[in-house]
């Protein structure tokens, strides 16, 4: 039997060890492990890193990398004969495990795949928003769904799962943390996070630590950001941690003109942050400042803690040190960006550090220990909103740059010169890879009242260009490209990146095309074309292979050698 009659069979004979395998969870100490065969968290591992040690794929043999199977998901409560379920499969009746509180008939907008997929135990568990699935990671075939049927709110996108032991949780756009049973996809309990009717909607994936389940929230009009953890079994919250000042006395204040300024200013926790095991500490970056645009009530001072990246501790919720990166920012540059831990010699010195190269195009360098600030260099080509850096290391406010009536060209536009795609580091190389899309905005202002407009309005934006879309290879030493990949497709970096031990960095092309690069200097080395790869690539090993994984929309597609 040659290995390609294998692919197509091997599912029937491995459907035994499927079934002991199946829904088998991870321990909360195993997350502390180095990511190699498995994938049981956001990033892969705490370090924020997306650094595979699995090598069967490498320079020399990833021009074998041929498909294993794809399978196309169906969001929503199912219909009978729908086709799906993997390469070569179908299913003729759909059963999808339906909960919510939703009246069920809202139509769903937002059905790409733009989030991590565990691997765990020879399972792939993976999210849209609203719904989850569970599919085999041989074959893909689906072994249960999950449709959360909703009240509403925003469905951009949701970045994932996180796994406790033998249980799932999820966040729902209207604003509910759900607990699923990870062999069945039963579920367990939902609890509120946040209130829907305020704005909030819930994007990100929760991050296991411990006994916590830390869950953010987003939202673009003005309410105040927070980060809560909640227990793993009961669904109880555990502390509740705002990151703008609240009452009168709380730190940041004075970089607001008022209270009631800073408990309407944003500083939202859309995307997940990294966790220092050795210190106790889960650091993470906030949202833009609302009004975004405009002064308005907010005045002129930094507005604390807004794009700023916070370490705090895991067991209490408190704030251990900040390092703000966008000051008064002007643009809606969140700065909610993944950060990077891990150690190295920096300056001749031996320093724990973290690493991030933020939305605004500005790449930093800081003890993640003490805060302490090392590093702070222009990473994008044309970034020019700001002039020089201010006395903290951060960049100075440009007001020249702010939205004006005749327009401000701007670099990059609100989208950022990377956005919410996480990035990767190769300890290997000491490179950064991360997407550097420069392009450039017209920023006029529409509203002239002084008190300024809600949330993300008051301004109108057009873009005239762009300097071009690059996958970039940040030396972390000196926070100079090592590299840049000019990609042709807009968004280049495609929703992410994944470095590995063969000396490889896989991305999508924005042009259709999941790439393989040399680490080292950005070559290309393989490609397929799949379509707009709207998640960052993942890899796992299974029966003595390594699998890479990516999603193209409703589509999740695996490779292996051949």
């Amino acid at each position: 039997m040659n290995f390609r009659t294998l692919l197509l069979t091997g599912p029937f004979l491995l459907a035994p060890a499927i079934l002991l395998g199946q829904g088998k969870g991870v321990a909360p100490a195993d997350l502390l492990k180095p990511l190699k065969d498995s994938w049981p968290t956001y990033n892969g591992d705490y370090t924020g890193k997306r650094y595979s040690l699995l090598k069967q794929v490498d320079r020399s043999t990833v021009k074998n990398l041929t498909l294993a199977w794809m399978t196309r998901v169906t969001p929503g409560a199912g219909n009978p004969e729908e086709p799906g379920g993997g390469r070569g499969r179908s299913r003729t009746k759909e059963t999808v495990i339906i909960g919510g509180e939703g009246p069920g008939d809202i139509a769903i907008r937002g059905g790409s795949i733009k989030c991590s997929v565990l691997q765990v135990n020879g399972t792939l568990y993976f999210t849209t928003p609203d719904n989850a699935w569970a599919v085999d990671a041989r074959d893909g075939h689906e072994l249960w769904h999950y449709f959360w049927k909703t009240k509403g709110g925003t469905h951009i996108g949701n970045r994932g799962l996180g796994m406790w032991n033998d249980y799932l949780y999820m966040e729902t756009p209207d604003d509910y943390l759900v607990s699923l049973e990870a062999k069945t996809g039963k579920e367990r309990w939902h609890k509120t996070i946040a209130e829907l009717d305020e704005g909030y909607f819930s994007t990100p994936a929760p991050l296991v630590i411990g006994n916590h389940i830390i869950v953010g929230t987003g939202n673009d009009i003005d309410s105040p950001g927070f980060l809560q953890s909640f227990d793993p079994v009961t669904g109880d919250l555990q502390w509740k941690h705002y990151t703008v000042p609240m009452q009168k006395g709380d730190p940041g204040l004075d970089t607001w003109a008022s209270l009631d300024a800073a408990r309407h200013g944003g500083a939202q926790t859309w995307a997940p942050g990294a966790f220092d095991p050795e210190t106790n500490l889960y650091i993470f970056g906030t949202g833009n400042p609302t009004p975004a645009f405009t002064n308005g009530t907010r005045g002129s001072g930094a507005n604390l803690f807004t794009c700023t990246l916070i370490a705090l501790n895991v067991d209490t919720g408190k704030m251990a040190w900040y390092f703000q990166t966008s000051p008064h920012d002007m643009h809606d540059y969140d700065s909610a960006q993944t950060p990077v831990l891990f150690d190295a010699p920096f300056n001749g010195k031996m320093r724990k550090l973290v690493i991030t190269a933020a939305r605004n195009g500005y790449f930093f360098v800081l003890d993640r220990v003490t805060g302490e600030h090392l590093l702070t260099t222009k990473y994008a080509m044309d970034t020019n909103w700001a002039e020089g850096l201010n006395k903290f290391g951060g960049p100075q406010h440009n007001a020249e740059k702010n939205a004006t009536v005749g327009g401000s060209l701007v670099s990059p536009n609100s989208s950022g010169t990377t956005n919410w795609e996480p990035p990767a580091f190769s300890p290997e190389t000491g490179f950064l890879y991360v997407p550097e899309n420069n392009t450039y905005a017209l920023y006029y202002l529409t509203d002239l009242d002084p008190r300024g407009s809600m949330g993300l309005g008051g301004r109108e934006e057009v873009d005239v260009g762009s300097g071009g879309n690059f996958l970039t290879a940040i030396d972390y030493k000196t926070g100079k490209a090592a590299w840049r990949h000019r990609y042709y497709g807009r968004g280049g970096g495609g929703g992410g990146v994944l470095a590995t031990a063969g000396g490889l960095v896989f991305a999508g092309d924005g042009a259709g095309s999941l790439v393989a690069h040399d680490a080292a200097n950005g070559e290309p080395l393989w490609h397929t074309r799949i379509g707009q790869v709207t998640n960052a690539p993942q890899t796992y090993e299974l029966d003595g292979h390594q699998y890479v994984i990516a999603a193209t929309g409703d589509m999740l597609w695996s490779f292996l050698l051949y």
